[in-house]
């Protein structure tokens, strides 16, 4: 049986290495996207534990993503998961937020993942998952106390746009909106109940799980459905 091979997208630190990490401690190859040589430093820690490339991209930037497209043409990928996340100052209402800020936020959170997972999607394997992180903040039902208000929005959006995406490519594979829980990284802060590796292991966990089940689900890394 010939070795997987998963895509992480924005892998330099927090969860995206930590995918890296437990995808390598699978056995499968990892194929990991940075857009910096300070990120590509943190990654090269993981090269002795498995077959590991870095790929150069900034997914807020049209050629990166063409330039990448072409490197890997011919590879199949059994996951292309797609980690992408800024946030603006969490207290500030959206009335009051700089348009700027906004724009900045929803291009990065919601527009690129899939410009990335368009681009790369004939790459994928025929029972391959296609997925991007989410967060449960992007569930709209589940919104009982506000805050974060452009962050939710965008997670909404990256939601929303997953499942525009998985009707209008109805080909067996799976797509998954992915919320990590609320985890220590520089955005989830010191207090969050969750550690890097519990996470990443159960988001991996999830998406082998996943694999060939078809359709498009918002699901957590316990692999338990949230709802829209």
């Amino acid at each position: 049986m010939s070795q997987k091979v998963a895509l992480i997208v924005g892998a330099s630190r927090g969860l995206g290495l930590g995918l890296a990490e437990a995808f390598l401690a699978r056995g499968w190859e990892v194929i990991a996207t940075v857009r910096n040589e300070r990120g590509r430093v943190a990654l090269e820690t993981l090269a002795g534990k498995g077959t590991l490339s870095i790929v150069t991209m900034d997914i807020t930037i049209a050629e990166d993503i063409e330039r990448v497209r072409k490197t890997l043409s011919g590879r199949r990928l059994d996951v292309l998961f797609v980690n992408a996340g800024i946030a603006n100052d969490p207290a500030s209402p959206i009335e009051s937020v700089p348009e700027q800020d906004f724009l900045d936020v929803m291009a990065t959170n919601a527009l690129a993942p899939f410009r990335v997972i368009g681009a790369l999607h004939g790459l994928m394997a025929t029972d391959g998952v296609a997925a991007a992180m989410s967060s449960n903040m992007g569930s709209v039902s589940g919104n009982a106390g506000g805050g974060w208000d452009v962050y939710r929005a965008s997670k909404a959006a990256l939601n929303q746009l997953m499942k525009s995406f998985a009707a209008r490519h109805a080909d067996g594979k799976t797509y998954l909106a992915v919320s990590p829980g609320w985890v220590r990284t520089d955005m989830g802060g010191d207090s969050a109940p969750l550690d890097v590796e519990t996470s990443a292991a159960g988001i991996v966990g999830t998406l082998v799980a996943r694999a060939g089940s078809g359709g498009v689900h918002f699901v957590d890394y316990r692999n338990e459905t949230i709802a829209w």
